[in-house]
């Protein structure tokens, strides 16, 4: 039999508008496919009327990301001169791909597809039919490739098409999919033989033909037999749609499995590094179920994951494990593990490839630990220039953790904005190895992924305020809210800051008569926007908070917010202990702080991008 390529004629259409269809937007979306096949009679329905956009109707309620289409005209008397798939093709805002099979009244009549995704490449060769000339279309996307056809009436000529499927299914280097009508029953020797090299991924009992009482089954979608432990089969079904052709389009969904070198999206993080214990967080880029391997010798390990009311959290991409009962001042190694969960329902659990890190470790302080290094920034807005150039100057210092004091991750619109620079934050300063503390900003407030910051971090106390201790330091941390008052017409009634601010005069009074408070050898506070020195004439906290902090014996106030850097000595602005302000994201005046201690002694340095020391005080 004659083999044909043809490349010329199949038109391939890139469309510039939108798409119509829309997913909730997680990774697992990234890894799932909707498969469709649908004959459609070229438009014309069981009522014998043409209508294309009932036809576009139909497969944008299926919202498939492909489509085999069979019975398609291009340019003929029959169609009225129009490219049906074309046609198609606009109306459900896809790209489209026309294979002809045959000449017919002055155009071509054939077979098509239609994709979300632009295909890559694609080809098409004759297929066996006495009664008229048939076709397989071969169509290449990035992670598959999908084919389409529509089979002879005749048996003898089916089973002469399928050597030349299962030759081209052979070359193939992605999973291979195959739908389309192929007029054989689901015991017809055809079908029977395909299943020696294909599975079929549709339900060969729920009948497809005619469309409004089907007694039939005659459309298929199989899988490459070879290819099918890249993927699994979620669900398959027979769309219920009786009028729009004389058959009923078939839909299947499936996931492909995420290779592990693909399923970390981020390096752990360490997070609240109290009561002797600590938070490994990380993302993924597949919803996965997650645990850390950690012990003090990385020949014995310990197992931790997280569990809630005797149930593991999982089946997510955010990943946040709590290690406790460690012992202060032995040194951990840890390693994180993702194992993709491809299918979560109530009987049946389908898991994927596992990723493991490399070995990381930290080190927990003492109770009586004198000594360490601490390094903070502010006010990055999202810049990465700044935070490398800040970086390079305190690279050096063996530091002990990082504070990010607000405004680092600001406005965040969406999770992935959010998470880039979350990413090169902790990637920068190692946070995999040492524990970081976000503080939040004003701008932290602001923009439709604010609350969603929450999930990325572990706070002390599940607060966006509260304290710690670094040894026999105690750390106070402080939320200002925002920088207007709640009625500001730009927070549209959705900011109520007021209780917040009250809750954390309660908190301070509590602290500053707390034992651990009063215990420690040096007493740092810390907040984004100051308390003293702001200048700013909208200031709530000063009335809560001052007379708590005007007798609170604090060695150290570290602020931002106002993007210029300032030192107020002790008193000059009304404080009982100095001020320091750290400056703003431009690189001529960004700064960032080492506060270090070392046995009774505690210091703070401010550097510039240059390297050039601003301010170094004895505290």
């Amino acid at each position: 039999m004659r083999q044909v390529v043809l490349l010329v004629i199949a038109v391939l259409s890139l469309l510039p508008v939108g798409r119509v269809y829309s997913k909730n937007g997680d990774k697992r979306d990234d890894n799932t496919l909707r498969i469709m096949s649908y004959n459609i009679r070229n438009g014309m329905g069981m009522d014998n009327s043409t209508d294309y956009q009932r036809t576009a109707d139909v497969i944008i309620k299926a919202c498939p990301d492909v489509v085999a289409i069979q019975e398609i005209d291009s340019v003929t008397g029959r169609s009225g001169g129009k490219d049906v798939l074309r046609e198609l093709a606009e109306r459900t805002l896809m790209y489209y791909t026309y294979a002809p099979a045959i000449n017919y009244d002055g155009g071509k009549y054939g077979i098509g597809m239609l994709s979300k995704e632009k295909p890559l490449n694609f080809r098409y060769l004759s297929l066996p039919g006495r009664e008229e000339q048939r076709a397989l279309l071969i169509v290449e996307f990035e992670k598959y490739i999908y084919c389409c056809t529509h089979l002879s009436l005749t048996e003898e000529d089916r089973m002469l098409s399928l050597p030349i499927i299962r030759r081209e299914a052979a070359t193939a280097q992605k999973p291979l999919f195959i739908a389309g009508d192929m007029n054989a029953s689901p015991n017809s020797d055809f079908i029977n033989a395909l299943q020696k090299d294909f599975v079929l991924l549709t339900d060969s009992k729920q009948f497809t033909f005619p469309a409004d009482k089907p007694t039939e089954t005659i459309d298929y979608i199989a899988a490459y037999a070879k290819d099918t432990a890249a993927f699994t089969r979620i669900s398959s079904r027979v769309w219920d749609e009786p009028m729009a052709s004389d058959h009923r389009p078939v839909v299947t969904d499936i996931i492909f499995m995420q290779p592990a070198a693909k399923i970390f999206r981020t390096e752990p993080y360490l997070q609240n590094p109290v009561g002797n214990g600590i938070t490994v967080m990380w993302q993924t880029t597949v919803p996965t179920y997650s645990w850390v391997e950690y012990g003090t010798d990385k020949n014995q390990l310990k197992k931790a994951r997280t569990l809630v009311d005797g149930q593991v959290i999982c089946n997510d991409i955010q990943q946040k494990i709590r290690l406790e009962n460690l012992e202060p001042g032995k040194t951990y190694y840890y390693r994180v593990c993702s194992q993709e969960i491809m299918l979560y329902q109530a009987y049946k659990k389908i898991f994927g490839e596992t990723a493991v890190s490399d070995f990381h470790s930290f080190t927990l302080p003492t109770a009586s630990s004198s000594d360490f290094t601490a390094v903070v920034f502010n006010d990055l807005h999202k810049h990465s220039a700044t935070l490398q150039a800040l970086y390079k100057q305190v690279k050096d210092s063996k530091y002990d953790f990082v504070i990010f004091n607000g405004d680092c991750i600001d406005d965040p619109a969406n999770h992935d904005e959010a998470t880039r620079f979350l990413s090169e934050l902790n990637e920068t300063v190692g946070a995999a190895n040492v524990p970081v503390f976000y503080l939040r900003g004003n701008h932290e407030i602001r923009n439709a992924y604010s609350i969603g910051l929450r999930n990325l971090f572990d706070y002390v106390g599940d607060k966006t305020y509260g304290a710690f201790n670094w040894g026999d330091t105690r750390f106070v941390m402080l939320d200002c809210g925002e920088d207007k008052p709640d009625t500001h017409w730009v927070y549209y009634g959705l900011n109520d800051f007021t209780d917040l601010r009250e809750a954390q005069v309660g908190f301070l009074k509590e602290e500053l008569s707390s034992k651990v408070f009063k215990k420690a050898a040096k007493r740092v506070l810390i907040h984004h926007i100051p308390v003293y020195g702001n200048g700013d004439d909208y200031a709530p906290c000063p009335e809560l908070w001052g007379n708590l902090l005007s007798k609170a014996p604090f060695n150290v106030c570290l602020n931002a917010h106002t993007h210029r850097y300032a030192y107020h000595p002790k008193g000059s602005v009304g404080n009982n202990f100095p001020v320091i302000i750290g400056g703003g994201f431009d690189m001529n005046g960004a700064t960032v702080m080492i506060l270090q201690k070392k046995g009774k002694e505690m210091s703070l340095r401010v550097l510039n991008t240059k390297g050039e020391v601003l301010q170094e005080l004895n505290l």
